[in-house]
């Protein structure tokens, strides 16, 4: 009975190692994303009230990419297209930009196997800042910004491809700030990113 039940053990570990081998490490997502920006200003040219400048807040498309390098650990590669938004002065518009802000983080899925799948992950943003106009031209805007991401989300299983994907996103977005070549300000737009969408493993 022993030598039964051990025989049969083994039989469904190969199985499930056999399953594991098939499916793909690869995933790909579609989100829509809520960008809701921090709006931190240092005090425009060092002596008027902090926070004066803020940037619009937003609703955008996200594909992320996915990639398990083993079945509790991936890395996840953000992706968008370059987003414009609106500046602002004591709420009073000032411009736009845009940036292009791709991410990559690091992740830990805590049940892989289950039908709910939470999972962190932190990583890097690079955001690349282009089409600046701000005050009639003699605004302007770093064109770069490097920073930490920090994320949760939590994957809900509809069978053994697809799924519903809940995502939380903190990242670091700052840029100084130039009126006629002078650093007039520094502005920090650290914006929340809260997303949901659909997911396909391979």
């Amino acid at each position: 009975m022993k030598k039964t039940a051990a025989i049969l053990a083994l039989a469904a570990l190969g199985i499930a190692s056999q399953a594991m081998a098939q499916q793909s490490p690869w995933q790909v997502r579609a989100r829509a994303v809520n960008i809701n920006t921090a709006d931190k200003s240092d005090p425009v040219g060092g002596t008027g009230p902090a926070d004066q400048i803020t940037v619009s807040n937003k609703t955008i498309p996200e594909v992320d990419i996915t990639y398990f390098l083993t079945p509790n650990i991936a890395a996840e590669l953000i992706l968008t297209y370059p987003q414009k938004h609106k500046v602002y002065l004591s709420g009073t518009q000032i411009g736009t930009f845009k940036h292009l802000p791709p991410t990559l983080t690091v992740q830990y899925h805590f049940a892989p196997a289950a039908q709910i799948n939470p999972y962190v992950g932190a990583g890097v943003n690079y955001t690349r800042i282009s089409n600046v106009n701000l005050l009639g031209g003699t605004g302007d805007l770093e064109n770069s910004s490097f920073g930490l991401a920090l994320q949760a989300g939590v994957d809900f299983k509809l069978d053994k491809n697809w799924s519903i994907n809940l995502d939380v996103k903190k990242v670091q977005i700052r840029s100084d700030v130039f009126v006629g070549g002078a650093k007039a300000s520094a502005v920090k737009v650290d914006p929340l990113l809260v997303g949901v969408g659909l997911g396909y493993r391979f």
